[in-house]
């Protein structure tokens, strides 16, 4: 593929800078004295990006090589030999992408949400984010990443929230802004005006549309560029970061597989919003680097998953029923539905319960519902070996940092 020459450490800006404006401001909210008195507002304006020439540095170049060797194998190898890897990859990187939000809910609560029982607000979320997560893999298989594929992802995400379910599947109309609390006045960042969003977004996904730049790269600038627009009410982290693996999906580096690069993010967040402060001033190098050292890392833990998952669907099982290569049920699903127990129960010959309840028993299944129908159920075995994933990831990310003496804050 082409690529434009590495540089060595150019002192030329990376990339244009965010320029500013000042925009009148109202605030329709009752607010301190301060807040009222205001009359107007700065605003972040992002360049343009869809023609920008990117070099990666020269030393940066053998990690975005890597990443795309390390996404192609595990897509490959182990996407192709255990079939459910790219599900519950897709699960844990929906997972590990709304923790960065601050939401938090554990594969139980996870597990009740997928079948619709009650659970935290937060759990539901995660199943959201995991529907959303999906459809953008799926439409950039199809060759392109479109305001209409960014649109739907958005309304499978927040279609059923209470606050900004009415705004889901839209860009913005209003302005937003990141901390600083009922108002923009002491925000840490406020995005640019709302007449600018579809024009900055055609613009971010004509750069997207490009096959001249590294895909590690291209998906990294995506990401940030995405960040600094903010184009929805809410869901523009879990939407964005959804992005990076679209990316590679549109480009062919994955074919099945979602890597699980926010597993990696989560681990340092410091680190990785002061990468996003940083592209506004034209500083993209180390996030580039460090998203490729994320991907590779989240592909070697997750080979390892593979493998782990692999060896024990190959042990069997005395109610094992032969499905996509696996010799195992139990190993397609972090979750296991009523519906999916049916199946695998009416193919072993005999009853749910009698397919369920030795396995209840064993310990490989744990009962996430109380009700009679549309019941649920954790495995076991797939839940513990994706929380050992997350802990490999983070271990890995802290282990580098602590290394090279950077935790919590950009090369």
């Amino acid at each position: 593929m082409p690529h434009h020459p590495p540089s060595r450490h150019s002192t030329l800006p990376e990339l244009a800078v965010h320029t500013s404006a000042l925009v009148p401001w109202r605030s329709a909210l009752r607010g301190s004295r301060a807040d009222r008195l205001t009359t107007s507002i700065r605003v972040s304006i992002p360049p343009h990006i869809a023609d920008i020439r990117y070099r990666p540095q020269w030393d940066h170049l053998p990690l975005l090589d890597r990443a795309t060797d390390a996404l192609r194998d595990l897509d490959q190898t182990h996407g192709e030999r255990l079939a459910p890897l790219g599900g519950l990859l897709t699960r844990t990187e929906a997972v590990a992408s709304s923790r960065i939000e601050d939401e938090h809910a554990d594969l139980v609560d996870y597990a009740r949400a997928v079948v619709g029982s009650r659970a935290n607000d937060s759990a539901s979320l995660m199943v959201a984010a995991t529907t959303a997560l999906r459809r953008m893999q799926d439409d950039a298989a199809t060759g392109a990443v479109t305001t209409a594929s960014l649109l739907r992802a958005h309304h499978d995400l927040l279609r059923d929230d209470p606050v900004d379910g009415h705004d889901a599947g839209r860009w913005r109309t209003v302005q937003n802004w990141i901390g600083g609390g009922r108002s923009p006045r002491l925000a840490s960042y406020v995005p640019p005006p709302p007449e600018l969003v579809p024009e900055l977004m055609d613009d971010l996904l004509a750069f997207v549309a490009r096959d001249d730049l590294h895909p590690v790269a291209q998906a990294a600038i995506a990401h940030a560029q995405f960040e600094s627009i903010h184009p929805f009410t809410d869901g523009n982290g879990r939407i964005g970061r959804a992005l990076i693996g679209a990316v590679l999906r549109r480009r062919g580096v994955t074919r099945s597989t979602t890597v699980p690069v926010a597993t990696a993010l989560v681990a340092d967040r410091a680190r990785y919003f002061d990468h996003l402060v940083r592209y506004r001033s034209g500083t993209v190098h180390d996030f580039v680097a460090d998203l490729a050292v994320a991907i590779g890392t989240a592909c070697d833990e997750a080979a390892l998953t593979a493998l782990v998952l692999d060896e024990r669907a190959a042990s069997g099982d005395p109610l094992h029923v032969e499905r996509a290569g696996n010799t195992d049920p139990l190993l397609t699903d972090v979750v296991l539905t009523e519906d999916q127990a049916d199946a695998f129960a009416h193919a072993a010959g005999t009853t749910t319960d009698g397919f369920v309840d030795p396995l209840v028993r064993t310990g490989r299944l744990r009962a996430v519902t109380t009700r009679r129908r549309n019941r649920a159920w954790l495995v076991v075995d797939v839940a513990d070996e994706l929380d050992a994933l997350a802990e490999r990831v983070g271990a890995a990310v802290h282990e580098r940092a602590l290394r090279s003496g950077l935790h919590g804050r950009a090369a």
